[in-house]
């Protein structure tokens, strides 16, 4: 696990080099373990080493045999041992112990068909010297980031925007497209970031560029799709238990020790009860009923393992904002992304490894939003027609004690569904924006195309889908590996993995959601594992009490004062968001989502446009 950056242009080698160095530096915490560079008159490759497996000779950037093609690796492979055995029939020669030559021989022999035998989370450049061509490719389902821009004839990549801040071609301008969806999402949805020009490659896809044409191009190489069939349910259930499990033992190859995150969920309890790893590590709210440590506890203790936790107060909280903000690149309003840097660098004074139960929900259906309650699963009953002549009808009206359940049940799933977080409307966002980043795209233009590609699937099957496109690379992933590599700490998934997937996307619906909740197929072979009150516990989430904290006259004027700020007037109207405090504030109306959502972007932009380039001068 480690950062990687690099760029492409005309300039001599010799001013190349203090360049890569400086962008190295920026994302030093990827990698505080080794620093190592490649560089000549045509590329700049810098590389943070954050050891892991083979930790002498598993160097980077590296090279293949003849010198020609160098690599820069994040990530993991976890299957890099059985593709090796093929290679060396085949005559390759290997110098390392390490999965980043796996790579690279691969790609010498079977081109970008590599990715399909890859089984792990990635992001990776191989430079062919002779040709003058980059080959990069972003894993299956986006675990591990990677960002690119072409700006003055240079093209800069790596694993954080950060780095490309001190690239001198960089230009650092608000991508004012990015706003209004962020407000609805609470982050960043499009293919072009909150910086202008900088893109992330997808998950899934690869990219090349050609030094001599300057072309950039990219394609899709791997295609997230559900099929479900008929099975017998028990032996699906054994399958299941039998499929995460070994995926488990794969994601423990390391020769670090290795612990694991643990919550009071299911999925974490999953992984922690088959891994039984020698320490765990938790952290919760020093707030009443927001701490969910001490149901992580008593599961370690059950199952004789150390769990090591922590509690945050709501001052350990904001005072890490602008730190979360910064490390995650682009503003991030899901606020699990606080807890979540706390519980790294918690676990980074004692591991350099730790396994989470991220996708889960995703792959088996998880999602309370996944499950109509029972009175909106009577009110779809009726004929369409008359359920939506009456949202029509309310939609003029204000808000009313209902009304959300009318709009909702008179409404396509396509209309309102966007993930797990939906913060400001169409019109609400507009209306808080200042004209010059107003826009006429809706959130339903964003996530038309992805509805559009499972038409003809039932609702659980669109919902799945959407997440795995949006809200798992976009959010959940995204923190996971920021946070985490925020405190150089390697998060690892074995629930989100490709042959895990494969096995869940063949699942029925009715099996999914059944017997009054949600992820039931899951919660069956997780029985086989860990005790009752664990396997039947409902998805909570990680809950934060931002609602009580924003009606606290610290907090309260904290906000405040950054809603006055001179620079928010150029993104907002101040007297409207001064408002929606004041209704918060006084418990006229529970606002603290909009308001989170706005003052993590004022943070931001504080971080990035204000307090960045003060420093700089």
């Amino acid at each position: 696990m480690c950062g990687f950056c690099g760029f492409i242009n005309k300039e001599k080698k010799n001013k190349k080099e203090p360049i890569i160095k400086k962008m190295a530096d920026a994302i030093a915490h990827r990698g505080p373990d080794d620093e190592e560079y490649y560089v000549d008159d045509d590329i700049a490759l810098g590389f943070r080493r954050l050891s892991i497996i083979d930790l002498k000779s598993g160097r980077q950037p590296m090279t293949n045999e003849d010198g020609n093609l160098v690599i820069c690796f994040n990530g993991e492979i976890y299957n890099f041992k059985d593709i090796k055995p093929d290679l060396i029939k085949k005559g390759h020669i290997f110098k390392t112990k390490a999965d980043t030559e796996v790579i690279l021989h691969g790609y010498e022999e079977y081109g970008e068909k590599i990715l399909d035998k890859l089984r792990g989370m990635f992001a990776f450049v191989i430079w062919d010297k002779k040709n003058k061509k980059l080959f990069a490719a972003r894993d299956h389902f986006g675990q591990k980031p990677f960002y690119y821009a072409n700006m003055n004839d240079t093209f800069m990549f790596g694993s954080e925007i950060k780095s490309f801040l001190k690239n001198p071609d960089f230009i650092k301008k608000v991508n004012k497209d990015a706003l209004k969806p962020y407000l609805t999402f609470q982050t960043s949805v499009l293919e072009e970031t909150f910086f202008k020009g900088v893109m992330k490659l997808l998950p899934g896809h690869f990219l090349t560029y050609d030094l001599e044409t300057k072309e950039i191009k990219t394609k899709k190489y791997y295609q997230i799709e559900f099929k479900p069939k008929k099975q017998d349910f028990d032996k699906l259930v054994n399958k299941i238990d039998e499929t995460i499990t070994k995926s488990i033992d794969y994601h423990t190859i390391s020769d670090v020790s290795v612990g694991s995150y643990l919550s009071g969920g299911i999925d974490s309890s999953y992984v922690v009860s088959y891994l039984k790893p020698n320490e765990t590590f938790s952290v919760g709210f020093d707030y009443k009923n927001f701490n969910e440590v001490p149901m992580a506890k008593d599961l370690s203790d059950l199952l004789k393992i150390t769990n090591k936790n922590e509690l945050i107060n709501s001052d350990h909280f904001f005072e890490s904002i602008d730190k979360v903000q910064y490390y995650a690149d682009e503003p991030t309003a899901n606020l699990s992304a606080v807890p979540l840097f706390f519980l790294s660098k918690l676990a980074s004074k004692d591991v350099k490894v730790v396994l989470s139960g991220e996708g889960a929900d995703e792959l088996f259906g998880g999602y309370t939003a996944y499950d109509d309650d029972k009175k909106l699963k009577a009110y779809r009953k009726l004929p369409y027609f008359l359920r939506h002549m009456v949202k029509v009808a309310i939609s003029p009206l204000p808000s009313f004690h209902g009304k959300n359940f009318l709009t909702k049940g008179g409404s396509k799933l396509e209309d309102y569904y966007v993930g797990q977080a939906f913060i400001f409307n169409n019109h609400e966002a507009n209306s808080i924006l200042t004209d010059k980043y107003k826009s006429d795209v809706r959130y339903q233009d964003i996530t038309k195309p992805y509805f559009d590609e499972v038409k003809d699937e039932d609702d659980l099957t669109k919902m799945q889908y959407l997440d795995m496109h949006f809200w798992l690379p976009n959010d959940i992933l995204l923190k996971a590996d920021k946070m985490s590599m925020a405190n150089s700490l390697e998060l690892r998934v074995p629930i989100l993995d490709k042959e895990v997937f494969k096995l869940a996307s063949s699942i029925p619906t009715e099996y999914k959601l059944s017997h009054d909740t949600t992820k039931y197929i899951l919660r069956k072979s997780a029985s086989k594992r860990i005790p009752e009150a664990w396997y039947k516990r409902r998805k909570k989430g990680f809950p934060v009490p931002i609602i009580k904290w924003f009606r606290e006259e610290k907090y309260y004027n904290m906000a405040k004062e950054l809603f006055e700020e001179d620079f928010t007037k150029e993104f907002f109207d101040q007297k409207k968001l001064l408002k929606m405090l004041d209704e918060h504030y006084t418990e006229k109306r529970n606002n603290c989502r909009k308001l989170w959502t706005v003052y993590v972007f004022l943070v931001w932009y504080k971080t990035f446009f204000i307090d960045y380039d003060k420093s700089m001068n």
